[in-house]
C-alpha cells in the first residue's frame, strides 16, 4: 500500500509515476484526505476547548466559585456539548479512514526509479544470458508433455477426469524427479542461509490483502467461501504473514526464508495459453525465496536474491536469460523485478522459470510489519523481497526437454543423480 503522506505530500510525482504503470486517479484519495485533515483539525480544537474547560471549572472552585452557580453550570453544559460533537466526530473520521483505504487497496506499487520505462513485456529490456554452450542442437526434440507421456511419467488426461483441464498426475519416475529437484532446491538456499518453513496452505483474506492478491486478483485465487479461507497462489502470502502486525527488531533482519509448498491458481485471464504441459497449470509444485529486510539494503538483497534463483539454473547446467520488467509488465505489488527464462528447445524460445521482485515497504504497510532501531525513536517499515527458487513444475519441463536424448531418454543432471540414484529416465 502507498503511503497516504507520500501522495498527500508528493501527489504530482506519485501520479507521474503511476502513470508510467497504467490509469489511476489519485483525486478521490486526496479529496477523502483533505475531508479527513479537517475533521482531524475540528477535533483537535475541541478536544483542547473540553481540556480547558475541565481545567477552568478546577481553578475557579478552587478560587471559590459556587460549584452549583451558573457560571459553572454553564462550563459544563458547554463541555457536554463538546463531547457530543466529538462522539460524532470520531465514527465520520473512521469512515472516511475506511473509504481512503479502500480506494489505496487496488492502487500499485511505485515502479523503482531504475526501472525502464515501457508499455508492455515488449519492452522489457534483456540483462544476460547464461548457458548457451548447453542449448541441445538436436531438431527433433519432443514437446515435454509428449516425451512425458511416452515415457509414462506425465499423466494428463487420467488427471482432467479427477479433476478437470490444466492438472497433472506424476507417476513412477515423473513423481521422484519432482521430489528430487524439490530437495535440491532447499538444499541449495538453505546452505546459502535461508530458513526453511512449511507454512499453511490456506490462508485467510486478510493474508491475501496483506500481500496485494486481494482485492485485486480475487478471480485469480480459489476460495473456501464457507470458512473464508483461500489456497494460496505462493507460499509468499503464508511467509510474509507469519510477521504480520509485529515489530521486529533490527538486530533481527535481514530474515531469509525458503518454502516449498503446491501452488493454486484460476488462471483466469490466461485462457488459451500455453494449454499444453507443465507452464501453466492450476496446481503447481514451487520452492520460494521470502526476504524481509532494511531498507538500506533492499537494492543489494534484490541482486542477490536473483543471484540465489540463478544459481539453481546454473547447477543444473540449464541455459537462462535474465530480463528487467518495465513500468508496463511490473507485477502489481514490485516496485523492481527480474524474470527469469530458461531455454524451451522444443518451442525454440526462452519462458519464464523465476521472477524475483523487491516490493520495498508495500506490502509491510498492508501486513505493518516494522522494526526499530537502537537508540531512534519510533519504528519503520521493512522492506520485503520474494522470488521464485524455483518452479519446480517448468524445472523439470526444461529437463525434459534440454536433457532428451536422441533415443528418447532423459540424461539426469549431474547434481540430481545423488537424489535419483539413476543416470537415465
Amino acid at each position: 500500500m502507498l503511503d497516504i503522506k507520500l501522495i498527500r505530500e508528493n501527489s504530482a510525482t506519485v501520479q507521474a509515476r503511476l502513470n508510467l504503470r497504467g490509469e489511476y486517479d489519485l483525486q478521490p484519495i486526496l479529496t477523502l484526505d483533505e475531508q479527513r485533515r479537517q475533521l482531524e483539525q475540528e477535533r483537535v480544537v475541541l478536544q483542547t476547548r473540553s481540556n480547558d474547560i475541565g481545567k477552568l471549572v478546577g481553578d475557579k472552585i478552587k478560587s471559590g466559585c459556587d460549584p452549583k452557580g451558573e457560571e459553572i453550570k454553564a462550563l459544563r453544559e458547554e463541555g457536554q456539548q463538546i463531547k457530543i460533537k466529538l462522539s460524532e466526530l470520531e465514527p465520520k473520521e473512521k469512515e472516511i479512514d475506511a473509504q481512503i483505504n479502500q480506494l489505496l487497496l487496488p492502487i500499485p506499487n511505485l515502479p523503482s526509479e531504475s526501472t525502464p520505462v515501457g508499455k508492455d513485456e515488449r519492452e522489457n529490456l534483456e540483462i544476460r544470458r547464461w548457458g548457451d554452450k548447453y542449448i541441445p542442437t538436436n531438431p527433433n526434440i519432443l514437446h515435454h508433455a509428449d516425451i512425458g507421456e511416452k515415457l509414462n511419467i506425465l499423466e494428463f488426461k487420467q488427471a482432467v477426469k479427477v479433476a478437470q483441464a490444466r492438472f497433472v498426475a506424476l507417476k513412477g519416475a515423473g513423481a521422484a524427479l519432482e521430489r528430487a529437484l524439490i530437495q535440491f532446491m532447499l538444499d541449495r538456499h538453505t546452505n546459502n542461509g535461508y530458513l526453511e518453513v512449511i507454512p499453511p496452505l490456506l490462508v485467510n483474506s486478510t493474508s491475501l490483502t496483506a500481500t496485494g492478491q486481494l482485492p485485486k486478483f480475487a478471480e485469480e485465487s480459489f476460495k473456501c467461501d464457507a470458512d473464508d479461507l483461500w489456497l494460496i497462489p505462493t507460499s509468499e502470502v503464508s511467509v510474509m504473514n507469519l510477521y504480520r502486525d509485529e515489530i521486529l527488531e533490527a538486530e533481527q533482519l535481514p530474515i531469509y526464508h525458503c518454502s516449498y509448498t503446491p501452488c493454486f491458481r484460476r488462471e483466469a485471464g490466461s485462457y488459451g495459453r500455453d494449454t499444453r504441459g507443465l507452464i501453466r497449470l492450476h496446481q503447481f509444485n514451487k520452492v520460494e525465496m521470502v526476504k524481509l529486510v532494511h531498507p538500506d539494503s533492499s537494492e543489494a538483497e534484490h541482486e542477490k536474491l536473483v543471484q540465489d534463483a540463478e544459481g539453481v539454473l546454473q547447477a543444473l547446467k540449464l541455459p537462462y536469460r535474465v530480463i528487467e520488467l518495465c513500468t508496463g509488465d511490473l507485477g502489481f505489488s514490485a516496485a523492481k523485478c527480474y524474470d527469469i527464462e530458461v531455454w524451451l528447445p522444443s518451442a525454440g524460445t526462452y519462458r519464464e522459470i523465476s521472477s524475483c521482485s523487491n516490493v520495498r515497504d508495500f506490502q509491510a504497510r498492508r501486513a505493518n510489519i516494522r522494526f526499530k532501531e537502537a537508540g531512534k525513536k519510533g519504528t519503520q517499515y521493512i522492506h520485503a523481497l520474494n522470488g521464485s527458487g524455483l518452479a519446480v513444475g517448468r524445472t523439470m519441463a526444461a529437463i525434459l526437454e534440454n536433457y532428451q536424448q536422441p533415443d528418447e531418454t532423459i540424461r539426469i543432471p549431474d547434481v540430481l543423480q545423488p537424489y535419483l540414484r539413476r543416470e537415465i529416465l
